[in-house]
């Protein structure tokens, strides 16, 4: 028998899939809750094999407390069930431990299917959001620009934040100017900027300056 704890704050809701799922021959609904806290609670006080999680809820929301038993209990196995598809929540549930993903509108016959499967082990994601995770794997972490910068331009930047002229960079560095000129034609364009102005701005920005 699977059992299973159901978290959602909407009490027809609850009581319509709660109902469905318990005529069910392998899966036994033995808690619900009306709130995130209180999820937690009784996901650590009964341990169910599956959490069923709806996302926005008052007091602690779906996200934060799947963070809180995942924490506790890194073995809990949760399905996020809601009507939310943005970025904002998906990813966040995901990153937060939950193992699968559906949407309200799935019949109440998929969201079984989806408690069987995860109590297997897989990991079931609506076609929505298998399609967001792919276009996030497939864009390329955007990385800060000064991260891209060599140690001596780093050295350079530091000097032009501090006021420091060409020639007075190349005299504190003994490098020559035409050098220092490079560097700094290299920083303005590694930072994307179009001045020296613009790059110190930078720099004071990403408290890339030593105070």
């Amino acid at each position: 028998m699977i059992t299973v704890l159901f978290a959602d704050d909407h009490e027809m809701v609850r009581i319509g899939v709660s109902a469905y799922l318990s005529s069910q021959k392998d899966i036994e609904v033995i808690a619900e809750a009306d709130d995130g806290g209180e999820a937690v609670e009784l996901a650590l006080e009964h341990r169910p094999d599956i959490i069923l999680m709806d996302l926005v809820m008052e007091e602690m929301d779906g996200i934060e407390a799947t963070k809180h038993i995942v924490k506790q209990w890194p073995e809990a196995k949760i399905i996020i069930v809601t009507s939310f598809l943005d970025d904002e929540k998906v990813y966040p549930a995901l990153e937060a431990g939950a193992t699968s993903y559906m949407l309200k509108t799935s019949k109440a016959e998929e969201i079984a299917k989806a408690i069987r499967a995860t109590y297997e082990g897989q990991s079931i994601l609506e076609p929505e959001v298998t399609g967001k995770i792919m276009t996030k794997m497939r864009r390329p972490e955007v990385k800060d620009l000064h991260e891209e910068l060599t140690n001596r331009e780093m050295e350079v930047l530091m000097l032009m934040a501090e006021g420091k002229t060409n020639q007075e960079i190349s005299d504190k560095l003994f490098i020559a100017l035409k050098t220092v000129k490079v560097h700094v034609s290299n920083i303005l364009g590694k930072l994307q900027v179009h001045d020296r102005t613009q790059a110190v701005i930078y720099a004071f920005k990403h408290d890339l300056v030593k105070k």
